[in-house]
């Protein structure tokens, strides 16, 4: 009797065919909702603020430190937000003229002129947009998770120190180092001024608030403690007597540069065409390696390098039309996305829209916010990418990483972003060869036999110790040294060479050498009851092999049995059972 079977039970209208309502046209809220799947509108609008607030003084003091003035930085902002913030690749990284470029765009704006720096951004990113056309931003994404944090921590420290004088109303020196030698001198001035106490207070309100809002209850803290902070900021800078630093910001079209017909034939000039690669390059890696350290921030999607490299070159192409800063991801901007709990690429794009809308239609509404407030907005930025807990945890977990990550942090306040990255880069690679490189090697010896046993990987990093293994076993005095290389899984050609040298030299000295090579085992000839002979000029392998037993019992007992003789160079494996103390030894 055949089982009985289930009819399915039909399936609901709603889900075999749209509704009538549907089909004339869904609501505005079901597309948000489609195009927000992990995140909802009102998160994302509270992320861009956070965003917005921290990008504004960015734009404004790399415009300065480029030596361009401060609309130049914000229209560079605008674009990053609106043009590479919408485009695919990284969901939660948010670009805009970084600090990285800040001395390389300075030293080009005063020997080529602002004028020049347009077309400069402009091919820039044409040639950016090629790169990740042929499909060359998945080489960044190589990058060790000490040398990202190191990364991470070198851009938070310098970011905090240069930071400190705003916060005060001061003006920071200028290098890193230097921004930490003044500090002392920074207290001393803004003790004695009661306006930059004023306006330190202020900052350390803001830093205080972003520390503590993550305890407030919970519908309060929907609301982003960086534009409480701002909120009280205006409060108190306009209250009578009270006379701190505002946000000054000028007519933003007015800024507009458009390259003419006399800036691009200034592509006729070397130095130009040095310039345009040398943005590509600095602007792709500190992209790409900020892409790296962002995707360690969050579980969301992962950067498509690839994409990502083209979206940095459509923005760098917008904003060199525009005669603008160069475009490159950055990582106060992106933390602040991450931290403020953004999902998808729309808060990245509404901070562009908040920039431009502010700056165009509001910009009396900026100059009401203190510059202390949004320093020290960027002061609490760096103190969460700077991490410091995080460097003892790697000292814990692995003391050669912890020596990469503090280098890369120490080289790029020294020097920056790009160098202190590749520094890093090569000091992680280093310690990867020297790991990959263990070689254990064993020696003793047995009547009239030195033997000498090697296992692991043998290259050119441990040349010493096969040096030294070798020359004991020659200084040993036995008349027989056996070299037994079969458990090395990676035999370099440096070490190759100096095994093969050695069993030549002790040969000549008429010692009898058996070597027992790593590598899969050759016939033996047929005819003969010896291998190939080490003066035979026809032998065809210069490097002998281990053989092995047959693989199955069925050959005939009465076949003939191959045995080396006195000048052969390969041997059946030693079987006879180490002494007890070899591992010790």
């Amino acid at each position: 009797m055949a089982p009985p079977t289930a009819t399915p039970a039909p399936a609901p209208a709603s889900a075999t065919a749209p509704t009538p309502t549907a089909e004339r046209g869904a609501p505005a809220k079901a597309t948000l909702r489609a195009a927000l799947p992990k995140g909802d509108l009102a998160n994302e609008i509270t992320a861009s603020l956070v965003v917005f607030l921290v990008a504004l003084p960015l734009c404004i003091g790399v415009a300065v430190a480029s030596g361009v003035s401060a609309e130049l930085g914000i229209i560079s902002g605008v674009v990053g937000g609106l043009v590479v913030g919408a485009a695919r690749g990284s969901t939660l990284q948010v670009s805009g003229p970084a600090a990285g470029l800040a001395a390389l765009v300075a030293e080009t704006v005063l020997e080529y002129g602002v004028a020049m720096l347009g077309v400069i951004v402009l091919f820039s990113g044409l040639l950016q947009i090629v790169l990740g056309l042929v499909r060359l931003g998945r080489f960044f994404q190589a990058i060790s998770l000490a040398v990202v944090q190191g990364m991470l921590a070198g851009i938070g420290l310098p970011l905090m120190f240069g930071q400190a004088y705003p916060v005060a109303d001061a003006k920071a020196p200028g290098t890193p180092l230097e921004n930490m030698a003044g500090v002392p001198g920074l207290l001393a001035d803004t003790v004695a001024d009661p306006q930059a106490m004023i306006a330190a207070a202020l900052g350390i309100v803001t830093v205080v608030l972003s520390v503590l809002w993550k305890k407030a209850p919970g519908p309060v803290r929907k609301v982003p403690a960086a534009l409480v902070a701002v909120g009280i900021g205006i409060a108190v800078a306009a209250l009578p007597g009270v006379d701190v630093k505002t946000l000054q910001v000028g007519n933003l079209l007015a800024s507009v540069d458009v390259p003419g017909p006399e800036q691009f034939a200034g592509l006729a000039d070397a130095g130009i065409i040095t310039a345009i690669l040398t943005f590509t390059v600095i602007a792709s890696a500190e992209s790409l390696f900020t892409a790296a350290a962002v995707d360690r921030m969050h579980d969301g999607p992962r950067t498509r390098y690839n994409s990502e490299l083209i979206a940095q070159g459509a923005g760098n192409t917008v904003a060199g039309l525009l005669g603008a800063l160069p475009i490159t991801a950055v990582v106060a901007r992106s933390s602040a996305n991450v931290q403020a709990g953004a999902k998808t690429r729309l808060s990245r794009t509404l901070h562009g829209l908040w920039l431009l809308a502010f700056a165009l239609l509001l910009p009396q509404v900026l100059a009401l916010i203190p510059i202390s407030v949004l320093a020290g907005v960027l002061v609490h930025a760096g103190w969460k990418l700077f991490a410091p807990h995080e460097f003892p945890k790697m000292w814990r977990q692995d003391r050669g990483e912890f020596a990469v990550m503090t280098l890369t942090t120490l080289v790029i306040v020294a020097t920056a972003l790009l160098e202190g990255v590749l520094i890093g880069l090569a000091a992680g690679i280093v310690l990867a060869a020297v790991r990959m490189s263990q070689t254990v090697i064993r020696q003793h010896t047995e009547d009239d036999t030195a033997k000498v046993v090697m296992a692991g990987n043998a290259t050119f990093l441990r040349l010493p110790q096969v040096i030294e293994a070798l020359e004991s076993a020659a200084e040993a005095g036995r008349p027989r040294i056996r070299l037994d290389l079969t458990g090395v899984t990676h035999l370099d050609h440096a070490c190759r060479s100096q095994v093969e040298e050695f069993t030549a030299q002790q040969r000549g000295k008429g010692l009898r050498v058996e070597l027992l090579m790593p590598g899969p085992a050759k016939p033996a000839p047929t005819g003969t009851d010896t291998a190939p002979a080490a003066d035979d000029p026809a032998r065809s392998d210069p490097l002998p092999r281990r053989r092995t037993a047959p693989a199955t019992a069925t050959a005939s007992v009465s076949a003939p049995v191959s045995i080396p003789g006195p000048t052969a160079e390969w041997f059946y494996l030693d079987t006879t059972p180490m002494p007890e103390d070899f591992a010790q030894r």
